[in-house]
């Protein structure tokens, strides 16, 4: 059986100007990079936002489980499977980090022959957007300890410094860190840390910010830290938001590449769906929608964060909402989910597909109170058995949610095609009724408890004392109108990732609130998520390597 980067590379590429043509877009529109990866000029998403926005179509998952699901590889070969309908379709997703492609969980860039490419650069430096992300949190971070060295006249309390440094890796030896030390001309001693550079407030911002000018007012209005009154220290108060705009004026601007059969997309930004709000750029998914009748585009991890952040967080910010919402599940996260074991994932246990049914009832369910109509997309396996699909189509029938194999790693598009013909019925035959889960009028606690007890199926929420104190704070400095973006981990609806299929009575104790104001959330820090993770083990680095011909081996 062939790897995913043996069946990436046997594919002869076309030119990206003539993907580009595909969804009119002219040569003069595109900033090539090589003849495979492209940026798009800030003109022609200007242009193409004055079009009529084509149909939005979400995709979303179950409580991933480490047999995986493969969110992303069902939306490349459900987009493919559309434009083989008729259908013009682009994608849009996240850029691949390489904390975890180094890591765990490989790239993101799809998988058998569903996966957008040239997936080795994807996967690794691709157009350099996120070390200009780390450039420009880095730099903020140099500018505010060069301020205090220069006489600290804004008066910065550095005890209250929030602001942390950035790496694209996953490097638990950095979450705690003091800078400064040696004498006084390496600055100002304090306590320092480093965070993953997908989740900067930076990476937050350059995904919501809808142009050039809201880039710089959202760059500004970050909070870096406290005055010696406990007021807050603002970007704009340091005068540096032209400075960090600059590093990131073609960063803004999303990329171009193509599917393995030839379908456009964009891969742009790319904040995780634990720790941050998990969707890929607002411009992206926007060109998207002006450029084509179907776009295709993901949000991270499980409905409960990704969806749900997507739908509170990034869709007030989009021409439209989703007019349908594709939840991807497998049977063997299913029978996981049901209690079954990952090394007895492969026999056949048709009561444990019953069993883990919970978790993607709850999931339908919890779409549905968004207005959003659901169809499932089971992506197959060889070990699936007919009796375990017959189970699974009958439990979706029960609740009255379509339900279609997928076997796009195998086939590509054509095992999109039952999917891709029921999607378009279900978007042409049944309207959406968008309607956010909270107002943003509520109360931090208030929307915090509707996230837990309406999408998590909690029964209530604690506020440790420091939440408590932040609460109060915020309040004050009038950031708790903002919307709020769950920290929390993926594997389970509750804040215990052990706790899998569709756990109830239980309650979810936020420790710490962050605020990100320039990004416009508030995220709440739930159980022990860590924003600088750390490598397992067996990291995936170990199964890399280049050839010498400079062709890159070990990729998945």
């Amino acid at each position: 059986m062939k790897t995913d980067i043996e069946i990436a590379q046997e594919v002869e590429l076309q030119p990206i100007s003539q993907i580009a043509q595909k969804v009119g877009i002219q040569a003069e529109d595109l900033e090539l990079y090589g003849n495979y990866k492209a940026k798009i000029s800030l003109d022609k998403i200007k242009s193409s936002k004055a079009n009529e926005p084509g149909k939005l179509i979400l995709v979303t998952a179950i409580n991933p489980t480490p047999a995986g699901e493969g969110k992303s590889t069902v939306t490349i070969g459900l987009a493919d499977a559309l434009n083989q309908l008729g259908k013009k379709t682009m994608i849009a997703l996240r850029e691949p980090s390489l904390g975890p492609v180094m890591g765990i969980k490989g790239g993101a860039a799809g998988g058998g022959y569903a996966q957008v490419l040239p997936m080795e650069d994807i996967n690794l430096h691709f157009t350099g957007d996120m070390h200009a992300i780390t450039t420009a949190n880095n730099a903020l971070s140099a500018l505010i300890d060069n301020h205090l060295h220069q006489g600290n006249e804004l008066g910065i309390d550095q005890r209250r410094i929030i602001w942390k440094r950035v790496l694209d890796l996953n490097d638990r030896a950095l979450r705690h860190v003091t800078i400064g030390l040696g004498s006084p001309v390496n600055g100002i001693p304090r306590e320092d840390g480093f965070d993953i550079t997908v989740a900067s407030e930076i990476m937050a911002i350059l995904c919501l910010a809808t142009d050039l000018k809201d880039l710089k007012e959202r760059l500004a209005s970050i909070v870096i830290g406290y005055h010696y009154d406990r007021s807050p220290v603002y970007v704009r108060d340091l005068k540096v938001e032209g400075a960090l705009t600059l590093i990131l004026k073609d960063a803004i601007k999303p990329n171009l590449v193509q599917t393995i059969y030839g379908t456009p997309a964009l891969v742009h930004g790319g904040p995780f769906a634990n720790i941050a709000h998990g969707c890929n750029s607002v411009l992206a998914t926007t060109t998207a929608l002006g450029l084509a009748e179907y776009a295709v585009t993901e949000a991270g991890f499980g409905a409960d964060l990704g969806a749900e952040k997507f739908l509170d967080i990034k869709t007030p910010s989009l021409p439209k909402a989703p007019d349908a919402v594709v939840i991807v599940a497998t049977l063997r996260a299913l029978k996981m989910h049901g209690g079954v074991a990952k090394s007895d994932l492969t026999e056949e246990n048709v009561q444990a597909v019953k069993d883990g049914f919970a978790n993607l009832k709850r999931h339908v369910e919890n779409v549905r109170k968004f207005g959003l109509p659901a169809i499932v997309a089971i992506n197959e396996f060889v070990s699936d058995t007919p009796a375990e699909i017959q189970a699974l189509k009958e439990l979706c029938a029960d609740i009255d949610v379509p339900v279609e194999l997928a076997s796009v790693w195998a086939h590509g598009a054509d095992g999109g095609q039952d999917l891709a013909k029921s999607l378009v019925n279900l978007v042409e035959g049944q309207d959406s009724h968008y309607t956010r889960l909270y107002d943003n009028e509520a109360s931090l606690e208030d929307k915090i408890r509707t996230i837990v007890t309406g999408i998590y199926g909690g029964k209530g929420v604690e506020f440790a004392a420091k939440a408590k104190t932040q609460i109060k704070q915020f309040q004050a400095n009038g950031w708790d109108k903002l919307p709020v973006c769950m920290a929390k981990t993926q594997y389970s609806f509750s804040d215990n990732q052990n706790l899998l299929g569709a756990p109830e009575d239980f309650t979810i104790t936020i420790r710490e609130l962050v605020p990100k104001t320039g990004a416009g959330f508030i995220v709440a820090l739930t159980g022990n998520v860590m924003t600088m993770p750390g490598l397992p083990k067996q990291p995936a680095a170990l199964k890399m390597d280049v050839a010498e011909d400079g062709t890159a081996l070990g990729l998945f």
